[in-house]
């Protein structure tokens, strides 16, 4: 019994200093409707001292809250937030619009979304450090094509972007997808952004890997992962060898793993690692 109470006089220290999670509605005036997302905030936070933000961006036909629901570890994020003292947000867009403005539907402008409307609302609402050098971004799948392509075309608002089996390059051919799934997403790409869409080099600005000029020029810290066994592995090498070849600094792993989010959940501590690195406080 004497063992017991000591360990219930512990654990209100152990247990109880959690971070919490608020679920939020902002209005997009650029695209006339209200988007959720999630932001997480650590026990920490009194109102008074500035926290550094993360931006964690889900992947496609996904939602805000699926950072939240479909880890494989409970309650990740708020461990997250705890451990590197830090405010996450996990916004929900389109579920194929890979994060850019579309020149053909006014229903799909996320980058401005994103970047002129969100973020400044989440700096107005919250006790943040506004300033690029305390902000970073990252994301799975279509939300890593999102990360590393608003932090490449806004480098004023992030110092370090990653990418979890990002969709580097959203050409569906060098996709290991069954050829149905490869049609329809050609399909959803030309209605957003036309028919005349090209995919080979020069590249698109709308995809990944036609911005690697800019990632060299901008000097934001960049970290990509990718499973091996990742459909999107090709998108992947591609970027990294774009890199290589012009030069830019920037961290790339291969690790065995699929797309699935037991393999999210293992990545995101480790991109967590990377990003505290850069984020001044």
């Amino acid at each position: 019994m004497k063992n017991l109470l000591v360990l219930l006089l512990l654990l209100p220290s152990v247990v109880f200093a959690q971070a919490k999670v608020d679920t939020i509605e902002v209005y997009s005036e650029a695209m006339n409707k209200t988007l959720k997302a999630a932001v997480t905030i650590p026990s920490s936070y009194d109102g008074t001292k500035q926290f550094a933000t993360l931006y964690l961006l889900h992947g496609g036909s996904g939602v805000f809250s699926d950072w939240h629901q479909k880890v494989t570890e409970r309650g990740l994020l708020n461990r997250m937030a705890e451990e590197y003292e830090l405010i996450i947000v996990t916004p929900g867009v389109g579920p194929h619009s890979y994060y850019f403005d579309s020149p053909k539907m006014d229903s799909v402008q996320y980058e401005t979304y994103i970047t002129t409307e969100l973020i400044p609302h989440i700096d107005k609402t919250y006790k943040t450090l506004a300033q690029k050098e305390s902000r970073a971004i990252t994301g799975l799948s279509m939300g890593g094509h999102g990360a590393i392509v608003l932090s490449a075309k806004h480098p004023d608002l992030f110092t370090a972007a990653t990418s979890m089996s990002g969709v580097m390059n959203i050409d569906t051919r060098l996709w290991k997808v069954p050829a149905e799934f490869s049609t329809l997403r050609q399909s959803q790409q030309q209605e957003m952004l036309g028919k005349d869409l090209l995919y080979d080099a020069p590249f698109s600005t709308y995809t990944a890997v036609g911005l690697v000029d800019k990632m060299k020029e901008n000097g934001i810290a960049l970290l990509m992962d990718c499973g091996v066994d990742d459909f999107l592995l090709e998108t992947n090498r591609q970027m990294h060898q774009l890199l290589l070849d012009n030069g830019t600094p920037h961290d790339y792993t291969e690790r065995p793993g699929a797309h699935t989010w037991e393999y999210w959940t293992d990545a995101l501590p480790f991109h967590l690692l990377f990003v505290d690195k850069h984020l001044s406080r």
